[in-house]
């Protein structure tokens, strides 16, 4: 069975914690470091962001991060080597996330029959559009088992969302806010009350929200109405200063007390 759908089957009765950070920042070679720490903390999944230098859905914090990563040396390649190493040592699932133009040009399958060499379970495409997933992408990530993860935002219609529930595995990313990533101290009313029209869905893949999640009250909303919590922002920035996984874990645990 896939990782990630293993992971939300034996965890119907807890809520989960995935956390995102851009390989290769702050260093080339922490990466390996950064996963077998934060599996040793009880991180229950890992987004492993592709560097790119044209992060659209991205704000600051992840822009900054993905820049460090290129001119420290990153690339999808090196990834993949990274991964590779020490695949045997990690048990949770690893998710890449990046931009569809690196994608191409290392190729379709290519990229599908790396994910599966290096331990990789799932990817998210933020920019890939529905029809190719489905008539170019799809059909070789299934030979692969690998899933491809789509997003929902607020503005995602409801016949979208249960066509890409109805078409995709694994999970579905739910997007707190149509804007670029980046922390917020709380959600609004509009974001709960989207939050609570997803839910009453009852779609069929679990959902795990992310994008601003910073503190314990927009990590509560999220796993009060999801499967769990996605961190990205809130986490690279306390690695980028700390440039210690095992720190900026700390003081993430810390912030999201408060």
């Amino acid at each position: 069975m896939n990782k990630i759908n293993k992971l939300f089957s034996e965890n119907k009765d807890r809520k989960l914690l995935s956390l995102y950070f851009c390989a290769g920042c702050p260093t080339l070679e922490g990466t390996a470091d950064v996963i077998k720490t934060l599996e040793r903390r009880g991180i229950d999944m890992i987004e492993v962001g592709i560097p790119f230098s044209d992060p659209m859905a991205d704000g600051p914090v992840i822009q900054d991060a993905a820049t460090t990563a290129l001119k420290n040396g990153m690339s999808l390649q090196v990834i993949f080597n990274q991964l590779k190493a020490i695949k045997d040592e990690v048990h949770i699932p690893l998710v890449l996330m990046g931009y569809l133009n690196p994608i191409m040009q290392y190729g379709i399958e290519a990229f599908c029959r790396s994910c599966v060499d290096s331990g990789v379970s799932g990817v998210i495409i933020p920019d890939l559009p529905f029809k190719d997933y489905q008539e170019m992408v799809k059909p070789v990530a299934d030979r692969y088992d690998l899933r491809i993860i789509m997003l929902i935002t607020p503005e995602t219609s409801e016949e979208r969302i249960r066509f890409i529930d109805a078409n995709t595995d694994g999970f579905i990313y739910m997007v707190s806010s149509a804007a670029i990533t980046g922390a917020q101290r709380s959600f609004d009313d509009a974001k709960q009350e989207y939050f609570r029209r997803i839910n009453a869905m009852n779609l069929r893949n679990p959902r795990m929200i992310g994008f601003g999640i910073s503190n314990a009250q927009t990590l509560k909303a999220a796993q009060d109405n999801a499967a769990g919590a996605i961190i990205g922002s809130k986490f690279v920035t306390l690695l980028s200063e700390s440039k210690s996984a095992d720190e900026a874990l700390d003081k993430l645990f810390d912030a999201l007390k408060q």
